[in-house]
């Protein structure tokens, strides 16, 4: 493992390199096409987003006593493993801080004609007290929907932070630039035009980073799950765009991370927009093409005199 932190600060052991050797990009796959033309068709090769499981495992309890869990399986874009896991596991609320984080890690045997390691192992510090309840619901997800493997509603994840503070805010120009700034930065999706994205932009508009993936809840957990483990959470500086829509479940984790602005290109659903209020979120959707809509938080958006 590689440990990962800033000058001497203790830092958890986290590792996602893939040593087989191979110079490959786990994101993509390389398939052979028949396109068909106006006139005559011809084979080529394309690029597809890759999609794969990954299996998120907890070790946590005190350390003559450890716990070791198979928490979830996800359909996920191979890449940033660690860092989905983290955000997952942070969403969750099972983590909350990076210090609650001892290793995190590529694990398993490597499999396929890539050589991928397809589970994440997280180990707790043995303080960190897991409430058993979170674990006993099932964390099953699809690329779609990270919310279709929960057994009922009352197992939807529940956001314990206060309202945000009011105080932060951004000029409209500033969200009417964003969609361009993200666009620029998928560089996956410019060969396999496939892919999600989450990215965190500061409060000039400047983007800090971005993350892809088949699944849009996996983008959010690797955007977050990198800031985690960085130790730069809560993100009350920030704000966020997502590029489809924004259901409950990206609000709850973009609440969770204490993100005041979450952005999406496509809709929000009602839940989010209801999420959104009870947290004092600014939630904005249709964000495109010069213009866009406020479904909670206005006060957050400054416009133009």
């Amino acid at each position: 493992m590689h440990a990962s932190g800033e000058g001497a600060r203790s830092t958890p052991a986290v590792s996602s390199a893939d040593r087989s050797g191979h110079d490959i990009d786990p994101s993509m796959v390389e398939v052979e096409v028949d396109r068909i033309g106006a006139s005559a068709d011809r084979a080529r090769r394309d690029q597809l987003a890759a999609e794969e499981p990954l299996e998120i495992r907890l070790g946590f309890g005190p350390a003559k006593a450890r716990h070791r869990q198979s928490l979830t399986v996800t359909m996920r874009t191979p890449g940033a493993d660690v860092e989905l896991a983290v955000g997952f596991l942070f969403a969750e609320g099972i983590v909350r801080q990076r210090t609650d984080i001892e290793s995190a890690e590529n694990c398993g045997p490597r499999v396929g004609p890539r050589l991928l390691r397809n589970v994440v192992r997280v180990e707790l510090t043995p303080t960190v007290r897991v409430d058993s309840k979170q674990l006993t619901r099932s964390f099953l997800t699809t690329s779609a929907c990270g919310l279709c493997g929960k057994q009922s509603l009352k197992a939807l994840a529940r956001v314990e932070q206060p309202p945000m503070a009011d105080g932060y805010a951004v000029p409209a120009a500033i969200v009417h630039a964003l969609p361009d700034a993200l666009r620029r930065a998928q560089t996956v999706f410019d060969r396999t035009g496939g892919l999600h994205a989450a990215a965190l932009f500061d409060q000039e508009g400047r983007l800090l980073d971005v993350r892809e993936d088949v699944g849009r809840h996996n983008a959010l957990d690797k955007l977050i799950g990198a800031r985690v483990l960085a130790g730069a959470v809560p993100l009350a500086e920030h704000l966020i765009l997502v590029s489809g829509r924004a259901g409950y479940e990206l609000v709850q984790k973009a609440v969770a991370a204490g993100v005041p602005i979450l952005a999406a290109v496509g809709a929000p659903s009602s839940l989010a927009a209801e999420l959104a209020r009870d947290a004092n979120m600014t939630l904005l959707g249709f964000v495109r093409a010069g213009r866009f809509n406020i479904y909670s938080g206005a006060a957050r958006i400054r416009l133009a005199a």
